[in-house]
């Protein structure tokens, strides 16, 4: 089995002046961070723009980074839709293309019930023979999990571990202490060594894209218990973060790779394009920290 642990970048999607998916840059992302030393990539996600994309355009990315990183580092796919069915068939695909788990935020707008959801995930660990891992985003998604929650799926030997982006701490030293050998992330970037402490094996993250060195370093640190140097370096990466929450995260982590050398075009509608300000602000308060 892969390693499971360590650093993900959860990849951007880079567009082309058509709008449409630029894959030779997503592929240069790709390439880019493996150089760097990540461990693998959480594909498909937030990040992604995934619920802005066309189910053939999810395919389409999918696709592009599994033959990108061509069996060099673990892959995780974020399959997840608001029907069972989709998410069935875009997790097949992800199997067919070698993806090593794949991940799902809960069916999401209707409210469904707790045993709902639950269906909604055993029904996927039963439609693959990769395994599936929890993707607990209560912010966005708008489905609170308990830890007892999230211990149901874990209790099954099919469901690998959790991408915890929340900051209840106290549930993700829980669910740890009740199930030491899933694979837990941190999902918040800004808040990676709180997970860390409380059990976290690594992160997933979106600024890991163009600054994934930082919390490789920081995950070494935590790890040889350099806690003062770690704490150091956690508040040097959340005055980037800071910068970024002022000008919109996403189209900013764009524009820092467009600084970087890369073509990412903007986001999809209905975000809006940074303004030159904007730009202007980012020029002088995140590349120079980089």
């Amino acid at each position: 089995m892969k390693n499971f642990k360590g650093i993900f970048p959860a990849l951007l999607t880079p567009f082309d002046g058509n709008g449409k998916i630029n894959d030779e840059e997503l592929i240069r992302l790709v390439e880019y961070n493996i150089e760097k030393g990540v461990d693998g990539f959480y594909a498909g996600g937030s990040t992604a723009e995934a619920f802005l994309l066309s189910f053939e355009e999810r395919k389409q990315i999918l696709k592009t980074i599994a033959e990108a990183a061509n069996g060099r580092c673990t892959l995780i796919a974020q399959t997840g839709c608001i029907g069972t069915d989709l998410t069935i068939e875009l997790a097949r695909c992800c199997e067919s293309l070698g993806y090593d788990a794949v991940s799902s935020v809960p069916p999401f707008y209707y409210k469904f019930t707790f045993d709902e959801i639950k269906s909604y995930y055993f029904d996927l660990a039963k439609a693959v023979d990769i395994p599936v891992i929890i993707y607990n985003i209560p912010a966005f998604s708008g489905v609170s999990f308990t830890a007892g929650n999230i211990c149901e799926f874990l209790n099954d030997e099919r469901f690998l571990g959790v991408k915890f982006t929340s900051n209840d701490f106290y549930s993700l030293e829980r669910i740890r202490r009740t199930h030491p050998d899933k694979i837990l992330y941190n999902g918040y970037d800004e808040m990676m060594l709180a997970g860390l402490s409380m059990g976290a094996d690594g992160g997933i993250g979106s600024t890991y894209n163009f600054m994934a060195e930082k919390f490789i370093k920081l995950l070494e640190l935590f790890n040889s218990g350099n806690m003062s140097e770690a704490r150091m370096l956690q508040a040097h990466i959340n005055d980037i973060i800071e910068a970024l929450i002022k000008t919109g995260v996403m189209q900013g982590e764009k524009y820092v790779l467009d600084r970087l050398g890369f073509n990412m075009g903007p986001c999809r509608r209905p975000y809006a394009e940074l303004s030159e300000e904007q730009k202007d602000y980012i020029d002088k308060n995140v590349i120079p920290l980089l």
